[in-house]
């Protein structure tokens, strides 16, 4: 597959098939996310794979906290977004909004319950980090993150990255047996697509190049 093609042709799946994917296909896709770059090559990324059962039990576990704590998507910032960031939300509001009415579900209750379900993917990886390391090292755990999805792609299975997790951080770290001294940063649902469902045949629009760069 083209690396142009690919990069242009990814995108967030919000709806998975139950088909399982296999342990060394999940392998596969990990080892191209390690060939990541990362400062003075500390590869400073840790995986945890949570399959089928395990899965849905993490799920279950994150859903509830959601439910007692309503923590959900959204920048979350103390002041007014920029009007530039508050028109992108606007625009994916409106493209996204009537595909999830027209499985049921209302934006906020599809997004942040079906961010803790992985959407409903059979498979959530888990990107931590040791805490003793600087924010800045998180530069490399996305690079490590933008690998692992093309990677993905390139085996014809979907990927969402799911950074709300973070805020559930104890209830993962709980359930899943990862020492304190790491810091979950972000999960991973992975899948096959279910290209019948309405969430996902659409497409967001991206800014004009000129936009969003400045040339000194």
């Amino acid at each position: 597959m083209d690396l142009s093609d690919a990069i242009r042709a990814r995108k967030s799946i919000r709806a998975f098939k139950e088909d399982r994917v296999q342990v060394k296909t999940v392998e596969e896709i990990l080892e191209m996310a390690v060939q990541a770059p990362s400062a003075l090559n500390l590869q400073p990324w840790e995986f945890t794979v949570v399959m089928d059962e395990e899965r849905k039990r993490l799920s279950r576990r994150l859903l509830k906290a959601y439910r007692e704590r309503r923590i959900g998507c959204g920048p979350g910032t103390a002041s007014p977004l920029p009007k530039q960031l508050t028109q992108r939300l606007e625009a994916t509001s409106r493209i996204m909004t009537p595909r999830i009415e027209a499985v049921g579900a209302t934006f906020d209750s599809f997004i942040n319950e079906g961010s803790l379900d992985f959407y409903g993917a059979p498979v959530a990886l888990i990107m931590c980090i040791d805490s003793v390391l600087p924010k800045s090292y998180l530069v490399s755990i996305g690079a490590a993150l933008g690998y692992l999805v093309l990677a993905a792609h390139a085996k014809e299975l979907g990927t969402c990255p799911i950074g709300l997790i973070n805020a559930y951080a104890d209830e993962v770290k709980d359930a899943l047996n990862i020492p304190e001294d790491k810091e979950v940063v972000v999960g991973v649902a992975l899948g096959y697509p279910d290209w019948d469902s309405p969430v996902n045949n659409f497409e967001t629009t991206r800014d004009r190049l000129e936009e969003v760069t400045r040339w000194i």
